[in-house]
């Protein structure tokens, strides 16, 4: 009998000659930088956002959601279309046109919030979805050009998915730590616009240079709109567009704006005036709890305009007043616009305030000041039990904390913060109008700023009343059972539960932010 041989089984016919495509670097480097872009525009699409939606979980929550459908609705349809057509051709305009529509993003959005916000939502969604979508489409077709054996199938996937995923977490960390803290938003977008087209041009210089060109001066166009797009910053900082505008009413007068929303007025000739009704607030109840000159520490959680340590630098002389600013950038304005000088006895960090809680230590300060805020929103970690036990463990027997509180509708958050410090300070009382804390119940509450103050010794609200009455604020004290009816069955804040922003009701025409 003779022996049986075997040959080897004959290749698959995969159908028609393939176009190998890309070499292994070259698809590395486009799927790289692609999945790098993709997470680079979601990251910036938050900060372009807060100055209109706010700095919010549900902002965060949607810019999220559409990133992610983005990159599920580019990777189905870009390996579908790849088997249809041919890959090569589709590399260069998924790179282009996603180039234009990164470029132009910071203008058209810009645009639409102060033209036609009722759109802002659709035209935000798509800003992130088209390029996101055609972006993450590049993997499957880039992949599609380098599988030329079904033997090799697992490695290349594998390794391409891999190099994909290593430019997500680049392009995440490189936004986070780097890009945001140096450039402008607009900045990053149109550099990363101009990055995409450059290389759709490389990827078909030989067969459509003219239409990458044709996108190029797009690019341009684009940029040159964005300089006189609405909504425009002084400076971009990390968190904010700032702005400083003039009073025209009062010639030293300058307002801090942050994200669209006032934040902070500065008297550049008298810090002693105070032009906010909530600023006259906490003033008042300072007054009345330390009276006289006499010199505090003071520790803010939140820096804006420096307002009130200016005035406690002015009222106080020999105040020692420590600043947590978690926005460089704000501190930066208030050096070169807002006039902050050495020497005034305010020393400020830039750091998150939380954090700067841990650092002091304890009993050492008079009066801790809160009015921190993120845009619309409020910082959560810092309205919690565990945080105003900090706050009380930093003050002295006879210290004061006293913030600022910014609410509107139901006053959800405002009642779930005074809880809150009803569970950690003695004694708690509530600064603002009547109707708003409940004095008039024949009145439906507006909302807006309200003051909280809390100590472990008793503050004197008659004089706190005073003072109030003296600076024409028109706002009463709540305390007692009047407190604890206007709480009624709120629940108190802890870092295990703290919905803040499903809490807080953030506009109304009233409010300083």
């Amino acid at each position: 009998m003779s022996p049986v041989t075997t040959s080897p089984s004959p290749p698959v016919d995969e159908g028609t000659p393939r176009d190998h495509g890309p070499g292994p670097r070259t698809a590395a480097v486009l799927v790289f930088v692609s999945s790098a872009a993709v997470l680079v525009v979601e990251i910036v699409a938050l900060r372009l956002l807060a100055p209109y939606l706010g700095l919010t979980l549900e902002t965060s929550t949607m810019v999220i959601g559409i990133a992610l459908t983005a990159i599920a609705l580019g990777s189905w349809l870009g390996g579908r279309i790849a088997d249809q057509v041919n890959p090569r051709r589709l590399i260069g305009p998924s790179l282009g046109v996603s180039g234009v529509v990164v470029a132009l993003t910071p203008v058209v959005l810009r645009a639409t919030a102060e033209w036609a916000p009722a759109l802002l939502l659709l035209i935000a969604s798509l800003t992130i979805l088209v390029p996101g979508a055609l972006l993450s489409a590049v993997t499957p077709i880039v992949t599609k050009l380098r599988l030329t054996s079904l033997a090799e199938t697992g490695t290349v996937v594998g390794r391409l998915s891999g190099v994909g995923t290593v430019g997500a977490i680049v392009g995440t960390i490189l936004t986070g730590f780097v890009l945001v803290s140096r450039l402008p938003v607009s900045g990053i977008l149109i550099g990363l616009g101009a990055l995409l087209v450059v290389g759709s041009a490389l990827v078909e210089w030989r067969t459509r240079g003219w239409s990458s060109a044709a996108l190029a001066l797009v690019i341009v166009v684009g940029g040159l709109a964005t300089v006189a797009a609405p909504g425009g910053c002084d400076r971009e900082t990390r968190y904010h567009c700032a702005r400083v505008v003039a009073d025209p009413d009062r010639g030293s007068g300058r307002t801090l704006v942050l994200d669209g929303l006032r934040h902070s007025y500065v008297d550049l000739d008298d810090p002693t005036f105070l032009e906010f009704t909530y600023v006259r607030a906490i003033a008042s109840v300072v007054d009345a709890a330390f009276p006289g000159r006499e010199p505090l520490a003071a520790h803010h959680l939140g820096g804006g305009g420096l307002t009130f340590p200016r005035y406690l630098a002015a009222t106080r002389p020999g105040t020692r007043s420590l600043v947590s600013e978690i926005d460089s950038g704000v501190l930066r304005v208030n050096r070169d616009q807002l006039g902050l000088g050495s020497g005034a006895g305010i020393h400020v960090r830039a750091e998150d305030g939380r954090l700067g809680l841990r650092r002091l230590d304890a009993g050492s300060r008079d009066l801790v000041v809160g009015d921190a805020f993120g845009g619309v929103s409020v910082p959560w970690h810092l309205t919690t039990v565990e945080a105003m036990t900090d706050v009380r463990r930093v003050l002295d027997e006879d210290g004061l904390y006293v913030a600022n509180l910014i609410d509107h509708g139901a006053l959800a958050f405002a009642r779930a913060e005074v809880a809150t410090l009803g569970e950690t300070f003695e004694h708690v009382a509530l600064v603002g109008e009547p109707t708003d804390i409940g004095l008039d119940p024949a009145d439906t509450p507006k909302g807006g700023n309200m003051v909280v103050l809390a100590s472990d010794r008793p503050v004197d609200l008659r004089a706190t009343q005073a003072t109030l009455d003296a600076r024409q604020t028109g706002w009463k004290i709540a305390t007692g059972d009047d407190l604890t009816s206007w709480i009624g069955d709120a629940r108190p804040l802890t870092d295990d539960y703290a919905p803040v922003d499903q809490l807080l009701q953030p506009y109304s025409p009233r409010s300083s932010r």
